[in-house]
């Protein structure tokens, strides 16, 4: 199996149905429209739709089906991104190797458009309900993005800045705050199949999400602004809790070999699991 290929075909296939909803996207303001548009085109891996794709196709659910929840999600992440760039939150200049929203069009506008990008993947959500496979992907989306996970994530964070360093603390806000959409993106399709394998994805999709945050808080410290194309060293600037300044860096490093082989051994017993296994290799070796 040729692993990139198949990441970046997937990633085509998204890309497509995503500019496809850009183009039929109304507003009754440009500026608004713009500035939603900006943050969702501006770049990106894309890892949350490829993980949805890959499982869809691990579970033979038609790929029509699962796309307008993996336009959806890109929306929720994109809004959670928006909002988290501002200067109330972490104050960042940039994003994806270029200016964040509110640098480009102002604080005010920056909190509309991610707003109006979240209300839009609801949107989507609700026209792709026909069942109650498809009512129970919704309602699981909806969940994981608010006060139960990203958001409820986010809110621990800010709240456990300046405080005592404590393990528990930190897992649920990583479980939470990145983990629960990449949870989502590995359930929904298990959801529109029935649940199928929703046990095994599950324990997969937990661990990929710790698995990913373990990275993202090392690469904070030892990659540079030009590779992630996000500013550097803020988690210890700003006193977070993070994987490293909890354990340090060689033990951040073993918690990331922990998760990536409960994720591997999570789906050892799935069909067709080689591109999943990869996903667990991209996450953990990535540079950005």
């Amino acid at each position: 199996m040729n692993f990139n290929k198949r990441f970046n075909d997937y990633k085509e296939i998204f890309e497509e149905a995503l500019k496809n909803r850009i183009e039929t996207l109304n507003s009754s303001n440009e500026t608004l429209k713009d500035a939603m548009v900006y943050s969702l085109t501006v770049g990106g891996k894309r890892i949350r739709p490829v993980i949805m794709l890959a499982v869809a196709e691990v579970l033979c659910v038609d790929l029509n089906k699962v796309l307008p929840f993996a336009v959806a999600i890109e929306c929720i992440h994109t809004y959670s991104l928006i909002h988290d760039d501002l200067p109330s939150m972490d104050n960042d200049d940039l994003r994806r190797g270029k200016p964040t929203n509110h640098k480009v069009y102002g604080e005010a506008m920056a909190i509309l458009a991610g707003d109006a990008l979240l209300n839009y993947a609801y949107e989507l959500l609700l026209r792709s309900v026909t069942d109650n496979n498809s009512l129970s992907a919704a309602r699981m989306l909806a969940l994981y993005a608010g006060a139960f996970g990203m958001v409820g994530g986010q809110a621990l964070d800010i709240l456990s800045e300046n405080t005592a360093k404590n393990e528990e603390i930190l897992y649920k806000i990583h479980e939470n705050k990145t983990g629960k959409l990449l949870l989502a993106s590995t359930l929904v399709p298990s959801c529109l199949a029935g649940n199928e394998c929703f046990d095994k994805l599950s324990e997969y999709g937990k661990n990929l999400g710790l698995l990913f945050q373990v990275t993202d808080d090392i690469l904070d410290v030892v990659s540079s602004a030009l590779k992630l194309g996000k500013s550097i060293n803020k988690d210890a600037d700003e006193n977070k809790l993070t994987f490293v300044t909890l354990y340090g860096l060689e033990g951040a490093k073993k918690y990331a070999d922990k998760y990536y082989e409960k994720a591997k051994n999570a789906i050892e017993n799935i069909e067709d699991n080689e591109f999943l296994v990869g996903l667990l290799d991209f996450v953990k070796d990535r540079e950005f």
